[in-house]
């Protein structure tokens, strides 16, 4: 009888992102990014990426020139730039049997238009990934996080200029070319499904340089450039690194009918769809039909090559990752009670609790995503995010009893484990984050979300300390046994 539980190489991590960990914004010749352009904010309500300022060229301007970190913390991140073996040293102490990491694009390309890399950039990537195998972490790489330098966007609006596609290739040959002897999973876009929520962010594109009226159809565009872009990657580095396996990564935003109102069905039905739209183009090489006939009737024109959906079709990826945090719940009545979640906005479940920050704590939707996804695609699954902010308190004795994080954690594993049993074929799981770290929506530091707590405040006060909380002495011993101790 075969034994249930985790396939016996599972595995077991965490995941963070560059722009949210490294600082050293402006040393070692590292260009300004988008996420460079990002403030503070303290307005929990407000939980998007760019509501809270009016992303406009005035303003990049002013951002660009202002050389200070305190408005702009993913300037200064928690100082991994400096500190990564001391942080990789806590997370081979957990027993990570992987960590997933990003690539600041402008620390290798400052501008992302250079002829030649910059050679720092690329040597403290190559440090990073050799300590992580000396440790015995395999490293997941993400290519594009939230990173793109920022020249590109104020010159090309970003995406939206076929252009780019070519500097983006460039930058990922030489990276494939440089770590191929230490890096074998590697993801392209971070998220890509999150160029509608916030396209600055992800795609550099800013408002005011899109024709009135044509803001849709440019993200659409730039999300076709980038689905072309990530298909040649994913060509590059079979052909780079002989074995290696590239993923696409994707923002499951599992949602359920409000009611068993049929009008509530088919609304939410047609926002699954959606959402799985973005995995479906690097799985299946093409564009869905529902899709196609949207873009239609919305007389939306996305330009494309003469052999775009050829490469679309010949370069699919290996693997499906994807972040999971909350489900939401979605009905054709207007006026219902809102609730937040990662970037997005949803009907409130009244069958759920909520994180400090309003987000909906559904493991069993965990359950439901791992079971769908792998239906849909039958490719290999790694989630990549998955995890809660909240408000940490240090005791006297320097200790943080997080039982709320453990709490959140074991029901999760709980519900990915039954579905391994069921038959999902779920190769690996990264938290976010394994460390305290600027949040990527608000910026805040008091926002936490590791099993190692960081001394920084909001304002950018503190020591940087690291210090262990409960749940990392608990995460340790669910490596240990491979997801088997959960009480």
């Amino acid at each position: 009888m075969t034994k249930k539980g985790f396939p016996k190489h599972f595995l077991w991590g965490g995941a963070m992102a560059a722009n949210q960990v490294e600082g050293a914004w402006n040393i070692d010749g590292k260009g300004l990014s988008v996420a460079d352009m990002a403030t503070y904010k303290s307005n929990l309500s407000l939980d998007d990426y760019e509501g809270h300022v009016a992303i406009s060229s005035e303003f990049i301007e002013k951002a660009r020139k202002d050389k200070d970190d305190k408005v702009y913390p993913k300037r200064r991140g928690i100082d991994f730039y400096h500190r990564y073996k001391e942080d990789l040293a806590l997370f081979a102490e957990m027993g990570f049997k992987v960590l997933r990491v990003s690539i600041a694009w402008s620390r290798i390309f400052p501008t992302g238009e250079e002829e030649k890399p910059n050679e720092k950039g690329l040597q403290f990537y190559e440090n990073v990934f050799s300590e992580m195998r000396k440790l015995g972490i395999e490293p997941i790489v993400t290519l594009s996080h939230y990173e793109m330098p920022l020249t590109l966007s104020i010159k090309y609006n970003g995406w939206v200029e076929r252009k780019v596609i070519d500097h983006f290739v460039r930058f990922c040959h030489v990276c494939l070319h440089r770590y191929k002897d230490l890096v074998k999973y590697w993801l392209t876009f971070n998220e890509i499904d999150s160029i509608h929520r916030h396209p600055f962010t992800t795609a550099g594109i800013i408002p005011d340089l899109c024709p009135e009226g044509k803001e849709e159809e440019l993200v659409y565009q730039a999300l076709h450039h980038q689905f072309v872009a990530s298909a040649l990657v994913t060509a590059d580095c079979h052909r780079i690194i002989e074995g290696s396996q590239v993923g696409c990564m994707l923002t499951k935003l599992t949602t359920y009918p409000h009611t068993c109102d049929p009008k509530d069905v088919e609304v939410t039905l047609k926002k699954n769809l959606h959402n799985y739209f973005f995995a479906d183009v690097q799985v299946f090489g093409e564009y869905p039909v529902m899709i196609e006939r949207m873009l239609e009737r919305k007389n939306i024109h996305v330009k494309m090559a003469p052999n775009d959906r050829e490469i679309l079709r010949e370069h699919t990826v290996d693997f499906v990752s994807f972040s999971y945090y909350m489900s939401l719940t979605e009905s054709a009545q207007e006026g219902l009670e809102k609730a937040a979640g990662n970037t997005i906005m949803g009907v409130k479940n009244p069958y759920l609790p909520a994180t400090d920050w309003g987000w909906q704590i559904d493991p069993v939707g965990l359950k439901i995503s791992l079971i769908e996804l792998y239906d849909r695609y039958k490719k290999p699954l790694i989630i990549v995010e998955n995890g809660m902010g909240a408000f940490d308190k240090v005791e006297s004795d320097g200790a943080i009893h997080d039982e709320y994080r453990i709490k959140y954690f074991k029901e999760h594993f709980k519900q990915m484990k039954e579905a391994v049993e069921e038959g999902v074929d779920l190769f690996g799981y990264t938290s976010w984050a394994p460390i305290d770290l600027i949040s990527a929506g608000t910026s805040q530091m008091s926002k936490r979300y590791g099993f190692i707590h960081v001394d920084q405040d909001d304002e950018g006060n503190g020591t940087l300390e690291r210090r262990k909380k409960d749940s990392f002495y608990w995460y340790k011993k669910v490596i240990e046994s491979n997801g088997e101790y959960l009480d």
